[in-house]
């Protein structure tokens, strides 16, 4: 849903972030308290792992509807779900308070760390690659099409970060060219920098955006602007 629908209110689930209480696009409702969601959105995103275990897979498995495509799973799907959700709660819930010489509050204080941490690196590597500044948020016409090809698309409302960074690359995955990973998500990342040559020249050629921050700090500062900005507009 992510990858088709990049950045459209309402069919990418991925700028839901915390329904409410972030607002990530113009077109969402605006609300007083989100003034001052440029200093709570990152606590926000450190949450994201631990209702991933605990709630959003359990969500998204049991609605209706996935997109506009009407879920249906196979009961080995039920198998899988509920079979690997218990080997993950006995591995890294029951086996550490069991065998670990460590009291119930220091493991909860070490799960919730882990999970924070893992949740603020997955939230701002998706934040920082698209609710920046630069990239759009379209919506389809009266009709419910979208005017502009696929590809066009996800050059308007994606962005890569630290480009030149094998650093970013190594701990990213190579998601920190996101724009290459939408065009060519089935193609290993150690391609993107070659890829990224052909990308940038392609958009040049036909006037269309190629969006990139330089460096990580660079896009953070970008997507701190945009929170601030659609905060204050809720005021």
């Amino acid at each position: 849903m992510h990858h088709t629908y990049t950045n459209i209110p309402g069919h990418d689930e991925d700028i839901e972030v915390a329904p409410g209480l972030v607002r990530l696009s113009e077109d969402e409702p605006v609300r007083p308290w989100q003034r001052f969601q440029h200093f709570y959105a990152f606590a926000l995103y450190g949450l994201a792992s631990l209702s991933w275990v605990l709630r959003k897979d359990y969500v998204k498995f049991f609605q209706a509807k996935i997109g506009e495509h009407v879920a249906n799973h196979p009961r080995k799907e039920y198998v899988n779900l509920f079979l690997y959700k218990a080997l993950y709660y006995v591995l890294f819930i029951v086996l550490p308070l069991v065998f670990l010489p460590i009291t119930w509050w220091q493991f909860l204080l070490g799960f919730l760390t882990m999970h924070f941490v893992e949740g603020l690196v997955l939230g701002l590597v998706f934040q920082l690659a698209h609710v920046v500044e630069g990239t759009a948020f379209p919506l389809p016409d009266a009709q419910g099409e979208m005017q502009e090809a696929w590809a066009v698309h996800q050059l308007q409302t994606t962005a890569n970060f630290s480009p030149t960074s094998k650093l970013a690359s190594f701990f990213c995955g190579g998601l920190n060219r996101q724009i290459e990973h939408h065009l060519f998500p089935r193609i290993c990342h150690i391609h993107y920098p070659a890829l990224s040559v052909i990308v940038r020249n392609t958009a040049q050629e036909f006037g269309l955006p190629y969006l990139e921050n330089a460096s990580f700090w660079g896009a953070l500062q970008s997507h701190y602007r945009i929170l601030y900005k659609l905060g204050r507009a809720s005021a």
